[in-house]
């Protein structure tokens, strides 16, 4: 008697997934008509690079995110024509002072190269010898404090002549600043950043909040203007779907002003090797421009559809759960973990993940697995030794049409594979 429940359970999750059943076949069909006529004509695939289907998120060493058609027509006709670079940068200063509600911004090479002018700036200001001597600090104060901890990217800081001072908690943060510190450096977004506002203002010391995944919500481009923070960056090839190589540093004129002056295109300078073009400006006014026209609780409706098809999909498989949730610190997507016994299934998250990149079309999920990280980096204000237990989880917005179904359907067979091979 104890099957008949488990027969109806099955039963029930078979017809909630029958229309996206049904969507699949009409998909291969779509298919094998687009890759007839695309032929051979893939730019990747001409020098032996395949694409991917992305169900990772928007990693730069999967090359971040697909720009939007608007931004690529506007990096294309910006592309036609030649431009003074100075007059543009403080032109493009003006427009994202009007977007964000900040003093001023400039478009730098991802919120990495928004670290870097950040921290040459306040270390060196507008005074000329002092950015011609950078990263040579000699004079200077030059000591950035990690409010948090190190982070994987804090190389940024370091190359332009910042010393890097390690401060845990609000409570330590008084008695480390000192006549040295140039800068406070953080990635806290939540009560604790007003509060560390507070102690920095009273010590006159600029704060850089880099929130690198942070848009969307877009009304974080505006409101750590309201909160006062000094300077802010956001990376444009993230959420944003603006060009991969670029970013935006926001926050008070004279701070900006300076970054310029350390940065690109001024010969000299040390972030004058973190170009941006006339093409990566106008396209990151571009796109932030076209986020403001977003209907975004639609786009989160498409996204929740995503995840919610590949959830239906796998759940199909006996002893497969999962849950949909959206991340709170940056990268803030519906995103769907999966689960299942890897020792009942002998079939680990890791094996699975290798499984979906070997197979075709290539497809990358997220799992604790990051090839893109140096071995030795160590983040945050305690590191750990532990390992962490690996999840295999689908992020929704890089996926493109009709790519739920295909990963879906890949994963639902690997793990009913492994299901009943393991009996």
């Amino acid at each position: 008697m104890s099957r008949i429940p488990n027969q109806r359970r099955s039963f029930l999750k078979w017809l909630a997934a029958a229309p996206v059943l049904g969507a699949i076949a009409w998909q291969e069909l779509s298919q094998r008509l687009v890759a007839s006529a695309a032929g051979s004509a893939n730019v990747y695939e001409r020098i032996g690079v395949r694409p991917l289907i992305n169900a990772r998120g928007t990693w730069t060493y999967l090359s971040g995110s697909l720009i939007l058609p608007g931004v690529r027509s506007a990096m294309d006709a910006a592309s036609r024509q030649f431009v003074d670079m100075f007059e543009l940068q403080e032109a493009a200063g003006r427009r994202l002072a009007a977007l964000s509600g900040a003093e001023s911004g400039m478009v730098t090479s991802g919120s990495a190269g928004a670290m870097a002018a950040a921290t040459a700036a306040c270390i060196a200001g507008t005074d000329p010898e002092k950015i011609w001597n950078l990263p040579d600090t000699t004079g200077p104060k030059n000591e950035v404090i990690m409010l948090g901890g190190r982070i994987a990217f804090d190389s940024a800081i370091r190359l332009a002549g910042g010393k890097l001072k390690v401060v845990k908690t609000l409570t330590e943060l008084p008695p480390a600043m000192n006549e040295q510190t140039a800068m406070v450096y953080t990635t806290w977004r939540d009560d604790k950043l007003q509060k560390a506002l507070e102690i920095t203002r009273r010590a006159r010391v600029p704060l850089l909040l880099d929130d690198a995944a942070g848009i969307p919500p877009l009304d974080n481009l505006s409101r750590y203007a309201r909160m006062g923070v000094d300077l802010y960056c956001f990376s444009g090839g993230k959420g944003l779907r603006g060009p991969q190589c670029a970013g935006v540093l926001l926050g008070r004129k004279d701070l900006i002003d300076a970054a310029i002056k350390n940065y690109n295109p001024y010969e000299g300078s040390i972030c004058r090797p973190l170009k941006v073009g006339k093409e990566e400006i106008i396209g990151m006014l571009t796109a932030i421009e076209t986020w403001q026209k977003i209907d975004m609780s639609q786009l989160n409706r498409e996204w929740n559809a995503r995840v919610q098809r590949i959830a239906r999909l796998v759940e199909t498989v006996p002893g497969v759960t999962t849950r949909i949730y959206v991340p709170e610190e940056g990268n803030s997507y519906p995103t769907l973990r999966i689960e299942w016994d890897e020792q009942k299934f002998g079939l680990t998250v890791a094996q699975c993940d290798q499984k979906l990149r070997a197979g075709e079309p290539r497809i990358e999920v997220l799992t604790n697995s990051n090839p893109s990280l140096v071995s030795a980096v160590r983040e945050g204000d305690d590191p750990k030794d532990e390992t962490p237990k690996d999840q295999l989880e689908i992020v929704s917005m890089t996926l493109q049409d009709g790519e739920d179904l295909i990963v879906g359907r890949r994963l639902r067979s690997i793990l009913n594979t492994a299901r009943t091979s393991s009996k």
